[in-house]
């Protein structure tokens, strides 16, 4: 047996002997279930935990109280772990294969975050007693990264340089399939703009009156003929937030989010810049004015095909986890609530090469080699922010059945239960091997920077956030 071997060997056997803790770590992570920035007492269950065995902490970087380093080692190769531990509104869920909100309207881990959060620290745990114990140089950087689904946490971290020295970033999300994918994503701006008019009787003296709400009205009418002028893959959508009080007072105020995403960050540039003349149409035909609230915006994501094939052949080396009995009536249970057509409409979606075979699959055991190189999925992620600072991978696991909606209440039932555990462990154990490839073999790292260097195409990463811009961290609180 090679040293490397042994080396992986003994950071498994940790995640082994560990495994109730790291599954108890991940289902408080799933009872917590916070929304971004105020992950409080999930930040700190998880920098405690890293700070319990030797890690080196750093808490609050980036003007974030949420956001911390996390560090073990010293010397390079400086290897990153990302972890994400929010959660999102409107999908509380109890950890059964029937829809039964926890409470109403609350919140849940609707993509997995619990076990994303706990992947990455398992296996940053796992690899540094490995390292200590055969002497290995280098160090593992845990980044605690809040506010993926609203705020983009890691754009403010990438922006205070938190991000800089490191060599390559690995990333777990739990999903409905077991692989690395070498797909790009859209980048996106995400606004809201405040109108304001001036009241008056909506009956009595209309006349006197401004409405904010018909700017905004007015707004979203001028968006909505835009999308016939933008390229096909670029995506605008909106809510309105406030819209008045009652109908017989011409509301002074009104409140609409907009995001706007494109496959390009200059697209999105283009394409917002034209947002705001749609906006100062709506002012100029409402006699009202507006405000600009910028909350995030996020690059399109470089992709590693390097460590896409590195973390997959860790998969295969691994493999994929058994489901008992009991698991798998759960997922054919849960899968139920999936209709035939928006399955198979999903796997369609997916490109993935004979995907018509997987049509009466639940729960995919397969490790397929990453199909998508040069696709461009229409979601948007701030790890696109850190893949353009060094070569980044975020592989995913099988934590729910095919054609499992995102974002969904299945998801967070999924993710607290057996099946979700088996993915955390796995995952664990995936980072865990592949932090021990990459700090003891150098030609890893050197082809992924050279595939780095290739996909960049000579552009320089600047960022997409304002100058004066700082977290939203009252996104959820503030009152207007």
């Amino acid at each position: 047996m090679s040293k490397l071997e042994k080396v992986k060997l003994d950071a498994l056997h940790w995640i082994d002997k560990n495994e109730k803790r790291v599954v108890e770590v991940s289902d408080e992570l799933w009872e917590y279930a916070e929304l971004g920035f105020i992950e409080h007492r999930s930040a700190k269950l998880l920098s405690d935990e890293l700070e319990r065995h030797g890690f080196r902490l750093e808490r609050s970087v980036a003007g974030i109280p949420t956001a911390f380093v996390a560090s073990w080692g010293s010397g390079k190769p400086i290897i990153g772990v990302m972890g994400e531990y929010d959660a999102l509104m409107g999908v509380s869920q109890k950890k059964t294969p029937r829809r039964e909100p926890i409470v109403e309207n609350g919140n849940g881990h609707g993509c997995g975050h619990n076990i994303h959060g706990t992947s990455g620290m398992a296996g940053a745990i796992a690899a540094r007693y490995a390292m200590e114990k055969h002497g290995l140089d280098g160090t593992i950087r845990f980044f605690g990264s809040p506010a993926e689904e609203s705020g983009s946490g890691k754009v403010w971290m990438v922006r205070a340089g938190v991000f800089d020295g490191v060599e390559a970033v690995l990333s777990h999300h739990p999903g409905a399939m077991n692989y690395g994918g070498i797909g790009s994503s859209l980048a996106n701006n995400s606004v809201k703009f405040h109108f304001y008019g001036k009241t008056s009787h909506a009956a009595g003296s209309p006349e006197q009156g401004r409405s904010a709400l018909d700017a905004v009205e007015l707004m979203n009418i001028g968006l909505n003929y835009l999308r016939e002028h933008v390229i096909q893959d670029a995506r605008m959508h909106y809510v309105i937030e406030a819209g008045g009080g009652q109908p017989n007072v011409v509301p002074d105020y009104a409140r609409s989010w907009y995001l706007i995403r494109a496959p390009e960050r200059e697209q999105v540039d283009s394409i917002y810049s034209r947002v705001l003349k749609i906006a100062e149409g709506a002012i100029l035909m409402t006699e009202t004015r507006f405000e600009v609230e910028f909350l995030k915006a996020v690059y399109n994501k470089l992709p590693s095909k390097t460590l896409s094939n590195l973390v997959s052949s860790n998969m295969r080396l691994i493999g994929t986890p058994k489901w008992s009995k009991d698991e798998m009536a759960f997922a054919e249970e849960l899968s139920q609530s999936v209709p035939p057509e928006q399955k198979r409409d999903s796997l369609r979606n997916s490109k993935r090469p004979g995907w018509e075979k997987l049509e009466s699959v639940i729960m995919d055991a397969s490790i397929p080699d990453a199909w998508d190189e040069g696709e461009v999925g229409h979601g948007s992620t701030d790890v696109s922010d850190v893949s353009w600072k060094a070569p980044t991978m975020e592989f995913s696991t099988a934590t729910w059945p095919l054609g499992t909606p995102g974002h969904s209440w299945m998801n967070v039932a999924a993710s607290g239960t057996g099946i979700g555990h088996k993915s955390l462990i796995f995952a664990s154990k995936i980072i865990a091997s592949s932090v021990v490839d990459l700090l003891t073999k150098p030609e890893f790292l050197k082809e992924a920077w050279e595939e780095q260097n290739r996909r960049s195409l000579g552009k320089t990463y600047k960022s997409p956030l304002p100058v004066d811009a700082n977290p939203p961290l009252e996104m959820w609180g503030k009152k207007n």
